[in-house]
């Protein structure tokens, strides 16, 4: 055999190594997010954690997201779809992995705008509106009180509401959870306590229609 096909080979069997390898890490880093998940349940959802849906469902989502975070706004449809399809049997939690003094300010709108019953809506207006007021070159949060409006939410009160001390406090245990939970990448999904092995629309709907059919 020629060395060049040597050399051919051996590289071709590199490549395979190395992948074969990154694959049993990702699988074990995956394997261990579910076993210290199920050690530590409170990582994934805390007292005042949001929720939606019965405590009885078959299949509990949890989601942690940055409001800045164009896949994350992406994503929210189709859960919002699969639970609307699938009623009664899907219980969604969301959790905030804060990656910068933007997120915190929207993420405090957004529990203040809770006290007011209005947490979807306000969700929903946030991820709406994320493409002008959290630009990354240039991001103005501020903007979100206009936009807010068209949530239904009562501007007066959700400026004294978002003083409140407490939003803070959940906004940053929720940070410390992610950053236990080794999350560096949203949105990151855990499904009845397990991670997506690689994320993606399809991956995250196979895998919530897997643990529906179990």
């Amino acid at each position: 055999m020629s060395k060049r096909k040597i050399v051919v080979f051996a590289t071709i069997g590199l490549i395979a190594l190395f992948f074969i390898a990154g694959t049993m890490y990702k699988n074990k880093q995956a394997n261990d997010l579910e076993e210290m998940t199920k050690e530590k349940a409170e990582l994934l959802e805390r007292p005042y954690s949001w929720s939606k849906g019965s405590k009885d469902a078959k299949v509990h989502i949890v989601k942690f997201f940055d409001p800045t975070c164009p896949a994350c706004a992406r994503t929210y449809p189709i859960v919002k779809r699969i639970m609307k399809e699938n009623e009664g049997k899907i219980r969604l939690t969301l959790r905030y992995a804060a990656f910068s003094q933007t997120s915190v300010y929207a993420l405090t709108m957004l529990e203040a705008a809770r006290k007011q019953d209005k947490y979807t809506e306000t969700l929903e207006v946030i991820f709406a509106t994320q493409g002008q007021w959290a630009y990354y070159k240039k991001p103005n949060p501020e903007l979100l009180w206009k936009f807010l409006a068209s949530a239904g939410v009562d501007l007066d009160r959700l400026g004294q509401d978002v003083k409140d001390p407490k939003i803070i406090e959940r906004i940053k245990q929720d940070s410390e959870d992610a950053k236990t939970l080794k999350i560096t990448k949203v949105p990151t999904f855990f499904i009845n306590g397990k991670t997506l092995p690689k994320f993606g629309h399809k991956e995250l709907e196979d895998l919530i229609n897997s643990e529906l059919q179990k």
